[in-house]
């Protein structure tokens, strides 16, 4: 048997927060989920869980890969955190904190 739907009246569209949006895309991506399942439980189009991410990764906030080392080539290297970007890099000690890390990382990207 074929399943109708029918719409009356004015459909609204929807309004989405940013942390609904970072849920879904964070739900989206994890490692072995299915978009398209994330997309339809969700009732949204794959394309918009796309053009999500694309816009959150573009945000300052958003993602970053990261590669964590555990070789250590310098003894002087302890305790210190080594940013790269194609702007440039970075050495910063653990003791950094979080606000300037961030300003750090945020003028690397924008270079």
């Amino acid at each position: 048997m074929v399943q109708i739907e029918v719409i009356s009246g004015v459909e609204r569209r929807r309004r989405w927060s940013d942390e609904q949006k970072r849920a879904i895309v964070a739900a989206a991506f994890a490692p072995g989920a299915v978009v398209t399942e994330v997309a339809r439980r969700a009732d949204i189009n794959t394309g918009l869980l796309y053009r999500w991410r694309r816009e959150l990764c573009a945000a300052p906030a958003g993602f970053a890969e990261v590669m964590v080392s555990s070789a250590v080539v310098d003894p002087v290297d302890r305790g210190m955190v080594e940013v790269r970007s194609d702007g440039g890099q970075a050495r910063l000690p653990l003791s950094t904190p979080p606000e300037l890390a961030a300003a750090v990382v945020r003028a690397l990207v924008r270079r």
